[in-house]
């Protein structure tokens, strides 16, 4: 519970958390940024990690001048496609003997469901779909994984949904994070970026739900 909490005030004060960690790290911070992207895309215990929110904020401290917006890319690629690829072998290795387990500590298999239920509607696209859903966006690559989708295409839309997801929040912090409007806002636009990537969660769930009401 701890753990949450610090999480989103993490995220509610990023632009404060990040230019302090920027002060007193300074390019140690791009390795920080790297791990957090990382572990929440490639580890399954934590996916309550800043992922889009964190990628936007990095975006408008770079047009500031804080860091180089470039290197923020090509650190969250990195993080973001290695990441998933950890995820796709732990789900390959030991995913159907996570999903047999009654008590999951650290993991809510319920989540893993939902990601499982995603994946089979979606097929190969949810690689990159996932993405841009929180929660989900930590599962699908385990999921990928324990239902043995061939490597090559697994890291293939990999890369392509990294690539789509960086770019889009990276580009959008970058360019219109120095507004004024947004400035001003800026918590309140990083909550919104996170209500917005769950919406399609939101809209499936209630469908599925009409769906078992109409059987």
């Amino acid at each position: 519970m701890n753990n949450i909490v610090y999480a989103v005030d993490f995220i509610l004060n990023l632009d404060k958390s990040l230019f302090g960690i920027i002060q007193n790290y300074g390019l140690w911070t791009y390795l920080l940024l790297f791990l957090i992207v990382f572990c929440e895309t490639g580890l399954v215990i934590t996916p309550f990690l800043p992922g889009d929110s964190l990628i936007f904020a990095s975006g408008a401290l770079a047009a500031m001048g804080s860091l180089n917006v470039f290197t923020f890319f090509i650190v969250f690629l990195s993080a973001a496609v290695l990441g998933d690829t950890v995820n796709y072998y732990i789900g390959k290795k030991i995913g159907t003997k996570i999903l047999e387990k009654e008590n999951m500590r650290f993991i809510k298999k319920e989540y893993i469901i939902k990601a499982h239920t995603f994946y089979e509607k979606h097929g190969s696209m949810t690689i990159v779909i996932g993405r841009f859903i929180p929660i989900i966006r930590t599962f699908v690559p385990f999921v990928a994984g324990m239902g043995e989708m061939n490597y090559m295409k697994f890291i293939t839309y990999n890369i392509l949904g990294g690539f789509l997801w960086v770019t889009l929040f990276i580009g959008g912090g970058y360019f219109f994070g120095n507004l004024p409007f947004i400035q001003d806002n800026f918590s309140f636009v990083l909550i919104a970026i996170i209500v917005i990537s769950i919406v399609p969660v939101i809209i499936t769930f209630i469908k599925e739900r009409k769906d078992a009401k109409a059987y």
